[in-house]
Parts: C-alpha cells; sequence; structure tokens
C-alpha cells in the first residue's frame, strides 16, 4: 500500500492533470473565443454590406469553415516540424509569386492570382504573410543573437525578394505587410538600435526613388487623394469622402443593422471588402465600432501573452512576429478607411469578404496555438 501512495508521478502524468481538454487537443480557449465571435460578427455585417446577398454569405462562412480546419490542422504541428519544413515552403511559395509572373489570373489590372479552371483561384502571396516570419524565425533562431551584419543582410535578402516579386503584380498593400513580418522578427531578434536608425533614415530617399522608378501611376494618385480628397470628389477621392460620411452620420449609436444609406444606396464602393468598417460605423456606430476593436485587442493582448510564455526561441521570435503583423494588419485597414493612410487595398481582417486572406488569417493563429499548446510542462510535485 505504501508504494502506492509514495510513487512518484510521471512526466505524462503530470501533463494530463495540469493541461486541460483543450490544450491536449492542441486549442487555445481564448484565441478560438474571440474568434468565433469575429466570425459571427463578421456574417453579421457582411450580409449588410453585400446587399442582403446570401451567396455572398454562404461564400464567407465555407471560408470561414475552410480557415477553422486549416487552423485546427496546424495547431496540431509541432513547432519544431513546422520548423523543418519552413524551407522547402518559402521555396514553394516564391516558385508560385514567379509563376504568376507568366501564368498569373489578371482582373481589375492586377496579376495577383492562380486560376486553376473548374477547381480553384487562390492568391500566393496571401501564404507569404505566414511563411515570412517562420522562414526569418527558422534562420535566426539557429544564429547567435543579436544577429550580426552578416545574418541580417541573409534575413533581408529572403524578406525583398518575395517583397519585390509581389510589388510587381502590383499588389503595394501585401508586399508592405510581408516586408513588415519579416522586419518585426529581425527587431524581436534584437537588431542593433543604429541599424534601426539607419534605416529609417533611408526609408526618405528609398521613398522618392520608389516614388519615380516603381509606384504606377494609380499608386501615385492614391497619395495625392490622401492629402487632398476634395481634389477630385467625384473621382479617385469618392470613397475616402463616402466613407467619412458613412462613419460620420452613424454617430454613437449607428443608424441600425441593414439601414445604413451609404452602401445599401451604393454610394460606397467595395463596401463588403476594404470599407467594410464604413458600413459597420454607419449601422452600429462608436459603439459598434469599439466592441469591434476591444476584440482585436485582446486577440493581439492574447498573442503577446503566448509570446511572452513561448519555450523557444523559433516559438517565441515567430508568435511575436505574428502578432504584431496582425496589429499592423487592423491599423492599415482602419487608417485607410478613415483617411489617416493612403488607400493600399488591405482588407479588415476577419470581417471583409474574401477567401484566401481569410485562411490566412486563421492559419496564422494556428501556428500561435502550436506555439501555446505544445509547451513542455514542469512538473512540481
Amino acid at each position: 500500500m505504501s508504494g502506492t501512495f509514495d510513487r512518484t508521478l510521471s512526466t505524462t502524468d503530470v501533463m494530463r492533470r495540469r493541461a486541460s481538454l483543450l490544450q491536449r487537443m492542441h486549442i487555445d480557449g481564448v484565441l478560438l473565443l474571440l474568434l468565433l465571435m469575429l466570425a459571427a460578427g463578421s456574417l453579421f455585417v457582411l450580409y449588410s454590406a453585400g446587399g442582403k446577398n446570401v451567396d455572398l454569405l454562404i461564400k464567407q462562412a465555407t471560408s470561414y469553415g475552410f480557415g477553422l480546419g486549416a487552423m485546427l490542422v496546424i495547431a496540431q504541428l509541432e513547432p519544431r516540424f513546422m520548423a523543418r519544413w519552413v524551407p522547402a515552403g518559402y521555396l514553394a511559395v516564391v516558385a508560385l509569386l514567379v509563376a504568376v509572373e507568366f501564368v498569373g489570373y489578371t482582373a481589375m489590372g492586377a496579376t495577383r492570382w492562380i486560376s486553376i479552371p473548374g477547381v480553384i483561384r487562390f492568391q500566393p502571396s496571401e501564404f507569404m504573410k505566414i511563411i515570412m516570419p517562420m522562414t526569418i524565425a527558422w534562420y535566426l533562431s539557429a544564429r547567435a543573437l543579436p544577429p550580426g551584419i552578416k545574418h541580417t543582410m541573409v534575413s533581408l535578402g529572403l524578406i525583398l525578394t518575395p517583397f519585390v516579386l509581389i510589388l510587381k503584380q502590383p499588389d503595394l498593400g501585401t508586399s508592405l505587410l510581408v516586408l513588415v513580418s519579416g522586419a518585426f522578427v529581425l527587431f524581436i531578434a534584437g537588431l542593433r538600435w543604429r541599424w534601426i536608425m539607419s534605416a529609417i533614415a533611408a526609408l526618405v530617399p528609398i521613398a522618392v526613388a520608389m516614388w519615380y522608378f516603381v509606384l504606377h501611376n494609380y499608386q501615385k494618385q492614391r497619395v495625392h487623394t490622401f492629402l487632398d480628397p476634395e481634389s477630385d470628389p467625384l473621382g479617385t477621392g469618392w470613397n475616402i469622402i463616402q466613407s467619412k460620411a458613412a462613419i460620420g452620420s452613424g454617430g454613437v449609436f449607428g443608424k441600425g443593422w441593414l439601414l445604413g444609406t451609404q452602401s445599401h444606396l451604393d454610394f460606397l464602393p467595395e463596401s463588403h471588402t476594404d470599407f467594410i468598417i464604413a458600413v459597420l460605423a454607419e449601422e452600429f456606430g462608436l459603439v459598434g465600432v469599439c466592441l469591434l476593436l476591444l476584440l482585436y485587442l485582446l486577440l493581439i493582448a492574447r498573442g503577446l501573452v503566448i509570446t511572452v510564455q513561448a519555450q523557444t526561441l523559433f516559438g517565441k521570435l515567430l508568435a511575436g512576429a505574428l502578432t504584431m503583423t496582425f496589429f499592423v494588419y487592423v491599423f492599415i485597414n482602419i487608417g485607410m478607411v478613415s483617411g489617416l493612410l493612403p488607400v493600399v487595398g488591405v482588407p479588415l481582417p476577419f470581417i471583409s469578404f474574401g477567401g484566401t486572406s481569410l485562411v490566412t488569417l486563421l492559419s496564422g493563429f494556428g501556428v500561435l496555438m502550436s506555439i501555446h499548446t505544445h509547451r513542455k510542462w514542469i512538473a512540481q510535485v
């Protein structure tokens, strides 16, 4: 009898007792709850923004289904398993970006998609939003930190290759997000401040060079519109002016669901994609926008908690970069819709209509779940 009571708990026993059911399933309950709340809100707002289009709603729900499925599958994978396959994934997505140049599908003047007739049409650049921070985290986690000049230059090469390919499509918004996601890994890895300040100082000549040699005419026009939307109120300034009108007309409590005028009377183009928060603000007012921002803030806070608690360098670098990139995602969309930033075509995460972008975002949170739930529990007996 005494031997039974005095036995030492095995590591497996401790893990089973300490880990909850969701943790054993490699699901973070807080993240899952917040994402489901955003999913419900997305379908609610999209029904109104899409002009009560049920087909649009079904497509979004289907994308959410695929995305949540991908998230749960990725959450089962150990971070070290993902790290082994990162180089192959990076090369595969770069190859797809090169393929877009030659056999890509063109829509609205941009060649960003690969289309398999009758099967699927997808945007390879969306996958790079996850692969990029994973690649830089994989590379730097095996090196001494803070990174020296050699490893910093290699990292920049890995970042700039897909950045240039995506910029040529052209897709300025996605290319900037890819650039930022890789840069965040370098920052978290302890990049020296003098190099950071040098990079910031170099932004001015780089911006001038991009203005004259890289940006297309319509992208330059977006900058002009950002500086003075009223200069062309019936042309390029129309979206921003109508967006501000929708946001302002909602007041504190909004006009009510399905009662917005800017979107239902077709004053606001792209109301179900990039400018969907203007519809939300018009129908649900300041209160609705604040509730959405609260959900975003809780998601970011949870991501930062996962970053702090990560037990491997790869996991810490990757979780931090994914969380901060998500923040930039939200900041850019809300900034451009409210007229604080130029329009760059970045959808509102989890709310805007979109297939590939939604699946990619949910896959990123699957990576966060994997990092958090595959931690090794330390026995304290």
